[in-house]
């Protein structure tokens, strides 16, 4: 038997026998699996000698799917971050730090569904301020230990020798360049792309990119969102694509300089 499919039937099993039928309308541990090794290959950066993944994995459940994940969440994360660095090894992939599996709630998800952010960091190991080590407790005492939690810091494709892609939303002739996972588009003057549209809500949409993908995400607004003629509260965009809130229409951009 493979390893990747024994690590398959542990995640079959963790919760066999504890939950019952109750996975099975909910997000399944071993789909979970196999969407993340799915991030793993559409992410891949190739440099002039390796072929790098994405280390750090954020899986995103909706409150329910993640509570009856709570009991046993360490023993899941530690399976696909497993089944992560077996089909990296498999596949001769290159990762900076072994993969890590983070779990987060987003209430804009429905029971079922789920969402995966990737990202390609390094660790900093933190060091005392004069490389000293610590002093010797007393006979009897009990010395308390904190460790400091290591810095992650994204690595950006430019780094690795890679191009980095443009992304951008042009509404009404001005085109806006994304560099941030999350902007928000409306008529208020706090937002990231503001709109003088009456139409527009103040907190009208919003911009996400999860992983390597982006998502259009109506905020609840008054008139609504359509994505390519479409009515959609969430639409995941293509280049080209046409989003009208109120009355404009912005177009999706993503592509290589």
């Amino acid at each position: 038997m493979s390893v990747l499919r024994n690590i398959e039937q542990k995640l079959e099993g963790l919760f066999e026998g504890i939950f019952g039928r109750a996975f099975r309308t909910n997000v399944q541990p071993v789909e979970l699996a196999r969407k993340l090794v799915k991030e793993m290959d559409e992410h891949r950066l190739v440099s002039v000698s390796r072929v790098y993944v994405p280390n750090e994995y954020t899986v995103y459940l909706c409150a329910d799917d993640r509570e009856q994940f709570s009991t046993y969440e360490s023993e899941l994360r530690a399976e696909l971050q497993e089944y992560l660095g077996e089909h990296a090894r498999r596949e001769g992939y290159a990762t900076l730090t072994a993969p890590s599996v983070l779990m987060e709630t987003d209430d804009d998800l429905a029971l079922g569904e789920f969402g995966i952010a990737t990202r390609m960091v390094h660790v900093e190991r933190a060091a005392s301020a004069d490389g000293a080590p610590p002093a010797e407790a007393e006979p009897g005492a009990t010395m308390i230990y904190k460790p400091r939690q290591p810095e992650a810091e994204a690595v950006l494709p430019e780094q690795l020798g890679l191009a980095r892609e443009l992304v951008s939303l042009t509404a009404e002739g001005n085109r806006h360049d994304i560099d941030k996972r999350r902007v928000v588009i409306g008529r208020s003057k706090e937002c990231d792309i503001s709109l003088a549209d009456p139409n527009v809500s103040r907190r009208h949409a919003e911009l996400r990119q999860e992983g390597a993908a982006y998502w259009a995400v109506d905020l609840d607004s008054t008139n609504g969102m359509l994505v390519n003629g479409r009515r959609l509260k969430r639409a995941k965009l293509e280049h080209g694509d046409r989003i009208v809130l109120g009355s404009t229409e912005l177009t999706f951009g993503r592509e290589l300089p």
